[in-house]
């Protein structure tokens, strides 16, 4: 199932932990083991899998981002002006993958899930999509049926 999230960000690059949003949607989907991802639509907003233990690390993010990306230069030919969000979200990436192991997130001990708002403030979606792992079911199902034709010639 497909889930939505929106959240309104404050602050023109921002990184926002979601992680618990998207637990929640394993408490909800029943999610025992799989994988699911974590998908931002927007081009000049990503998401990462990084420290969630200290603030400090976001910081240090943002400003080395901005270092790297100058809000303003004097070759950017973007109308909008924006071309360092561009670039933040195309580093940055679009989406995650993890991995679920009874009923958890499998992150590291100091990891979290965070939006990252490179062209704020505004209203943003975020989406999370669960993966049950089927095709273990139907090679489980298929090695079974070929053991039973096995032990029947047998």
């Amino acid at each position: 199932m497909l889930h939505s999230f929106t959240l309104k960000t404050n602050k023109r690059d921002e990184m926002i932990d979601v992680t618990s949003q998207v637990q929640a949607v394993l408490r909800t989907e029943g999610l025992k083991e799989g994988a699911v991802v974590v998908y931002c639509p927007h081009t000049t907003a990503g998401i990462t899998i990084n420290e969630n233990a200290d603030p400090d690390v976001k910081t240090d993010m943002i400003r080395r981002f901005d270092e790297v990306y100058p809000w303003e230069h004097e070759l950017d030919l973007h109308m909008e002006g924006n071309t360092a969000a561009h670039l933040k979200a195309s580093t940055v990436g679009s989406s995650q993958h993890i991995i679920v192991h009874d009923g958890q997130l499998l992150l590291g001990t100091w990891q979290g899930i965070y939006f990252c708002e490179f062209d704020g403030p505004r209203t943003r979606t975020y989406y999370v999509k669960n993966f049950i792992p089927t095709i273990t079911f139907f090679y489980t199902s298929l090695s079974n049926f070929f053991l039973k034709i096995v032990i029947k010639q047998s």
